[in-house]
């Protein structure tokens, strides 16, 4: 039985993951639970799966927790809390779904404890990708990506040699504005920009989603979780989300994986691996799906997918620089203070404002993401 600490339980993919626990009872045991401040959806889990710990971020919902919770459990919170549960050596398995940059030191506690990583939250290796390597190859942990389109690839990649590889081609659905000209997303709302065509997820990622930036991250993981140049990493528009992503092989084969959208299937295989374990999570209808479609992303509309390849072309902290800046350029959007078309221009003037450091360490990353979320909070507050 494999023991899961899991870093953001009531968000999409916590909850997914505790779908999966759920489906395997005597697989996979639930250790501890981290929540921002959703304690009423902690409190059911806690009641179902009887964690042995819980972090709870926000103080008013930890003292509401207080007062709901019925079960024996040992409370985390303050500033190290969510680390202190990360350094804990009571677990095989770390589900780092938390949203964010937030993501990235407890994520670290547990590759220095040589833990297997489910790793969803992809700002990890975005910002701190070289890093996060080394540290993985030191301490012996493992990175098995959840995201689909990186779980695609990965599973595609099993059995093969990485020097075979042509190239990597991650699938984007292209969001709720695929079919919309730049002049049509001048006014777009909050509430246009969060109705995703395929998926249910998190509000942050979903904005992604409608700028592609959710894309262009997923292109600079790519590149550190597969050790691929920027010229093997290719995107194309998939509206359909049944292919989550390919691989091109030197003799001109091609790999896919194929599946509904349902990202308990990448978490249950990212948990699972080596092996694969049967679930009714997902039934694929060839002949009910009809058609599937391709495009080339057009940068010019989605002109953070087009940053993201650029950072990743400079390197050193500029990936940070665009990480932070694009959080709080999308959580001013999301509180209606900024407009949508706004997100790729701030993003753009953090990256020629903030210097570049080529050969970063842990310390000046966090530095980085400080300087670049104050200077973008000068800009939209």
């Amino acid at each position: 039985m494999k023991r899961l600490v899991i870093l953001g339980s009531t968000g999409s993919i916590g909850v997914n993951t505790l779908n999966v626990v759920r489906e395997f009872p005597h697989k996979f045991k639930v250790t501890a639970l981290t929540v921002n401040k959703n304690v009423e959806e902690l409190a059911k889990q806690v009641s179902e799966f009887k964690p042995e710990k819980v972090f709870i971020k926000d103080e008013v919902a930890l003292e509401e927790f207080k007062k709901i919770n019925k079960h024996p459990v040992k409370i985390f919170s303050g500033p190290s809390g969510l680390t202190d549960i990360a350094k804990d050596d009571d677990y095989d398995i770390m589900v780092s779904a938390l949203v964010g940059f937030a993501g990235l030191a407890p994520t670290i506690e547990g590759i220095k404890l040589g833990k297997r990583i489910a790793l969803a939250n992809k700002e990890t290796l975005v910002v701190a990708g070289e890093l996060i390597n080394k540290l993985c190859s030191v301490h012996h942990s493992e990175i098995i990506p959840v995201d689909s389109e990186h779980s695609a690839i990965f599973q595609c990649m099993v059995g093969e040699k990485k020097d075979d590889v042509e190239k990597l081609i991650l699938t984007a659905s292209g969001g709720p504005f695929l079919m919309k000209s730049i002049s049509e997303l001048q006014n777009v709302t909050v509430s246009e920009a969060l109705d995703h065509p395929n998926w249910s997820m998190g509000n942050k990622i979903t904005i992604d989603s409608a700028t592609m930036m959710n894309k262009g991250l997923e292109v600079i993981e790519a590149h550190w979780l597969f050790g691929l140049p920027q010229e093997k990493i290719d995107v194309v528009v998939h509206p359909q989300s049944i292919i989550h992503s390919m691989v091109e092989f030197i003799d001109g084969s091609i790999k896919a994986q194929l599946s509904m959208p349902d990202m308990k299937l990448p978490i249950q295989y990212a948990l699972s691996y080596p092996e694969r374990f049967s679930s009714s999570f997902v039934e694929t209808n060839f002949p009910k799906l009809g058609s599937l479609t391709f495009f080339e992303p057009e940068f010019e509309k989605f002109k953070c997918l087009k940053l993201a390849f650029d950072v990743l072309n400079a390197g050193g902290t500029s990936p940070c620089i665009l990480n932070a800046a694009n959080e709080i350029a999308v959580s001013s959007f999301l509180k209606g203070n900024i407009k949508f078309l706004d997100i790729p221009v701030l993003i753009e003037k953090a990256l020629n404002k903030i210097e570049n450091h080529s050969s970063p360490d842990i310390e000046t990353i966090f530095e980085c993401d400080t300087i670049t979320r104050n200077y973008l909070r000068s800009l939209t507050n």
